[in-house]
């Protein structure tokens, strides 16, 4: 009975600290409300099943406990029972598959109007770059990495002479437009992961990975590596802000083109 009323409880505890727990949902800072909704179905099932599969040990516990004078049946095989746990198992994991389907699609569709900011990581730091006036970012090449060109850019293509260069420092972006991120790595795999943005994608040397959001309110969020990296993993973080129109402008103004950063470079 000690064991039954242990099991019940554990279910009971579980829910009760699910339902009540302050550690629900960290602030909302873009659209993706599908990863949330695809979480709160996970836990659904799961907890389901975990409660159901707990109490059905426990009854089964309290029911065939162990009685002078009783003995088991054996009952080698039940095929209709075993439909249904390989037909029920089935239908609870393809629920919890096919959100998260129609999330990845939404994820990797960028709408036409996204403005597109990268992302470059290398041990153990983050920078980034924006388009300048010309609305489009330059080439840009690992191969081309040098002390005074830290992010590869193609000094030939008159496109990125233009672009925005933000080397180590805080990230800006404008609130409520979707922006698409694109991220490349110097050296190592990193993944850029901003938890309040409910998105994150690894950063693969030789390739360039992406996904796109639409932050919905402003604020300061910090940039973490979700990619074991090296020794100095745990420091490698950067900060993202999230602007109004107005606060974006002026701290746009204020960033280096490559074509100062690299004249600079030279002097």
């Amino acid at each position: 009975m000690v064991v039954v009323l242990i099991l019940v409880l554990l279910v009971v505890g579980s829910i009760a600290f699910h339902l009540l727990s302050p550690w629900w949902w960290t602030p909302i800072a873009s659209n993706w409300s599908y990863i949330d909704n695809t979480i709160v179905i996970t836990f659904w099932i799961t907890g389901i099943v975990f409660s159901a599969v707990v109490l059905f040990i426990a009854y089964c516990i309290l029911r065939f406990r162990h009685r002078a004078g009783n003995q088991a049946a054996y009952q080698p095989e039940n095929k209709r029972l075993e439909w249904w746990l390989a037909g029920g198992t089935a239908i609870g994991v393809a629920a919890m598959l096919a959100p998260g389907l129609f999330v990845w699609k939404q994820f990797v569709t960028v709408p036409a109007d996204a403005s597109e900011v990268e992302v470059v990581s290398q041990q153990w730091q983050w920078s980034f770059r924006l388009p300048g006036a010309d609305g489009k970012l330059g080439r840009a090449d690992t191969r081309n990495v040098t002390a005074d060109n830290p992010l590869g850019l193609d000094k030939n293509d008159p496109a990125g002479m233009d672009d925005v260069i933000v080397e180590g420092g805080e990230l800006h972006i404008p609130v409520g437009k979707p922006v698409e991120v694109l991220l490349r790595s110097i050296d190592v795999v990193h993944d850029f992961y901003v938890p309040q943005f409910r998105a994150k994608m690894d950063m693969i040397p030789g390739t360039v990975t992406y996904y796109w959001f639409t932050p919905t309110r402003t604020g300061t969020f910090e940039v973490l590596c979700a990619e074991l990296c090296g020794v100095g993993h745990p420091q490698m973080r950067g900060t993202v802000v999230v602007d109004n129109d107005t606060d974006y402008q002026a701290w746009l103004q204020q960033q280096p083109t490559f074509a100062k950063s690299t004249a600079s470079a030279q002097k």
